[in-house]
C-alpha cells in the first residue's frame, strides 16, 4: 500500500522523536507528506533526527509526558488526527536503579496522553509501543499476542502497565488504540552504548575488545531499526481507517532469535573483526534467560514482514557508526579503525 497519499498533510503527534525508532519513524512520516509535531523533552544534538535535519522539518513542543497540560494543549492546538507514541525510559538498568522515573515517564506519560486523547475527538489513530518485555517470563515461546502480561521487574512491569493501561482506554472509552510489542531494535541512530549492537560496534571501531554484561546466553530477537518503523506506520494507517483494528496489540519480530554471543559473532562477521574477542563480564541482573516472538498476526493482518536479514541489517548499521564516529572525531575519516 502507498504510503503517501494517506499521509499527505495530516498532523501526525509523535514522542519520542529523539530516540532510535522515534528518528526513522519521522523521516518515514516527512517523506510521506505527514506534517509531524514532536514532543522533546531534552535536547539531543547528536540524535539523529537532530544531525539529519528532521526535527528542523518538524514541529517542536518542548517538554515531558508527565505534564498533562501541555499534552491536551498539544493535541487540540495543532489538531493531531494520528498520534505514535514512542518515548519510554528503555535501559532496564536505569530502571532498576532509579523505578520511579521509569514509571514516571512510561506508565504516568501513557495515561497522560491517552487522556489527552480521550478528550479530543478528532483523534483517528493511537499507536503505544509497548514490548517483548511486557510478557514477562513464560514458560514456552515464541510469544504471541494473546500470552498474558506479567512483568515482574521495574522496566518490565513498566511496560505491562502502559499495555494494560492502553487496552483499558480502548474497552472503557471506545479510544483508537493499538499497542506493539517488539523485540530489540538495532540500527543506525542508537547512541545507548550499554546495549550489545551499538556497544560491540564502537568497540571494533575502536579496536577495542566489546563487553557484553551478561554471560552471553540471553537469547533475544532483534528487529533492525526501518523494519520496525515501516510496522508503526503501517498499523497507524491501517487503525485510522479500520476500527476493528482497535483495542488490538501486534508483536513485530524477524523471528530470528540469537544469544548475546551470537550476535556478537554476527558482528564480529559483518565488520571482519572476529579477532576481537569479547569480554564477558556475567552480570545482569533482573534479565529474562529468553524472550522472542511471533509475527504471525501483523504479517497475516497488516501484512508486514521484516524487509532486512540479520547480516543484512547489521552490515547497513556498521556503515552508519562507521560514519556518525568518524564525523564526532573518534575515526580517522579515510579508514575503519583508530587503530
Amino acid at each position: 500500500m502507498a504510503m503517501t497519499k494517506p499521509w499527505r498533510n495530516r498532523r501526525v503527534m509523535l514522542t519520542g522523536a529523539t530516540g532510535l525508532v522515534g528518528g526513522w519513524v519521522l523521516e518515514r512520516l516527512l517523506d510521506a507528506g505527514a506534517d509531524p509535531v514532536c514532543l522533546v523533552r531534552d535536547q539531543v544534538p547528536r540524535a539523529r533526527a537532530s544531525v539529519v535535519g528532521l526535527l528542523a522539518r518538524s514541529t517542536v513542543v518542548t517538554g515531558a509526558l508527565e505534564q498533562y497540560d501541555l499534552l491536551e494543549r498539544t493535541i487540540n492546538e495543532y489538531e493531531v488526527e494520528i498520534v505514535i507514541h514512542l518515548a519510554a525510559q528503555t535501559i532496564v538498568s536505569i530502571a532498576n536503579r532509579n523505578p520511579i522515573s521509569t514509571f514516571e515517564s512510561n506508565i504516568r506519560g501513557t495515561w497522560n496522553l491517552l487522556e489527552a486523547c480521550r478528550r479530543n475527538d478528532r483523534v483517528l489513530s493511537i499507536v503505544v509501543a509497548s514490548s517483548d518485555k511486557a510478557y514477562g517470563e513464560a514458560e514456552r515461546l515464541p510469544y504471541d499476542e494473546t500470552f498474558p502480561l506479567k512483568g515482574a521487574h521495574p522496566y518490565d512491569v513498566s511496560k505491562s502497565c502502559a499495555d494494560l493501561i492502553a487496552t483499558a482506554y480502548h474497552r472503557t472509552y471506545g479510544l483508537p488504540v493499538t499497542i506493539t510489542r517488539c523485540g530489540n531494535f538495532y540500527g543506525g541512530g542508537d547512541l545507548n552504548w550499554n546495549r550489545i549492537v551499538p556497544g560491540t560496534m564502537r568497540s571494533i571501531l575502536l579496536n577495542q575488545r566489546p563487553v557484553v554484561r551478561s554471560d552471553g546466553t540471553l537469547r533475544r530477537d532483534y528487529i533492525y531499526v526501518e523494519d520496525a518503523a515501516i510496522g508503526y506506520m503501517m498499523l497507524a494507517e491501517r487503525a485510522a481507517e479500520d476500527r476493528s483494528l482497535h483495542g488490538e496489540a501486534f508483536n513485530f519480530s524477524n523471528e530470528d532469535p540469537k544469544t548475546v554471543l551470537e550476535m556478537v559473532g554476527l558482528m564480529q562477521e559483518a565488520t571482519g573483526r572476529g579477532d576481537l574477542s569479547p569480554v564477558v563480564q556475567g552480570h545482569a541482573p533482573n534479565e529474562i534467560p529468553d524472550q522472542f516472538l511471533s509475527s504471525a498476526k501483523a504479517r497475516l493482518v497488516l501484512g508486514w514482514q521484516p524487509r532486512y536479514e540479520l547480516r543484512d541489517g547489521l552490515a547497513r548499521t556498521y556503515r552508519w557508526y562507521q560514519q556518525h564516529l568518524s564525523d564526532v572525531g573518534l575515526l580517522m575519516r579515510t579508514g575503519d579503525s583508530a587503530d
